[in-house]
């Protein structure tokens, strides 16, 4: 994927992304959260449970990588129109994914923490006919649950991503494999097959 309009879209959608950092011992370490990808694409923001460990192990400034990750399925060779034609296929799998690479922060200040909760909560509540705001709960309320999280910001210095959709298969195989995913029945397989189709 290399439009990117289709790479924000493609975000947008997904609304979330496994943050991976790497811990004083190496250990990587992952949790997946809500995210909000800025309109210049320099930085996300999210917010993370302070009962987790994982943001005390993250370094201000270390690497990080940020998996918005799409449908994807197995792909079966049957589903191909090759394999009556001359047999020579192979399963695989396909998906659609996102990684965003930069440096990470933790914020623990409670006006940052707000204001990253109050984007976040406009951001999916906006397009509801009655969208809920952070402002309709009690104030003290609210700031109870906010002591519970900290903030998660990351400098984006990388984008890379990936549709592998069956490009490389003739129309004829790709057909097979939208109506094998189809057939399945799961929705998982119906997404991927809607993205082949998109695409």
């Amino acid at each position: 994927m290399d439009d990117p309009a289709e790479i924000r879209g493609f975000v947008e959608a997904i609304g979330s992304a496994e943050i991976v950092s790497v811990d004083a011992d190496g250990v990587p370490v992952a949790t997946l959260l809500p995210i909000l990808w800025s309109a210049d694409g320099g930085t996300i923001i999210a917010h993370m449970a302070r009962a987790n460990p994982h943001w005390r192990s993250i370094a201000p400034g270390s690497p990080v990588l940020a998996i918005v990750a799409g449908p994807q399925a197995y792909i079966s060779p049957a589903w191909y129109a090759a394999k009556a034609e001359h047999g020579r296929v192979v399963p695989t799998w396909n998906y659609s994914s996102v990684h965003l690479t930069g440096t990470v922060s933790v914020h623990d200040d409670p006006a940052w923490v707000r204001d990253a909760v109050t984007r976040l909560t406009d951001r999916h509540e906006g397009a509801r006919s009655e969208p809920w705001a952070v402002t309709d709960a009690p104030e003290t309320f609210i700031a109870k649950n906010l002591e519970a999280i900290v903030g998660i910001e990351i400098t984006v210095s990388a984008v890379e991503a990936k549709a592998k959709l069956s490009q490389n298969r003739s129309a004829e195989d790709q057909r097979g494999v939208v109506e094998g995913l189809r057939i399945e029945g799961d929705i998982r397989d119906a997404q991927v097959a809607k993205s082949m189709e998109d695409r």
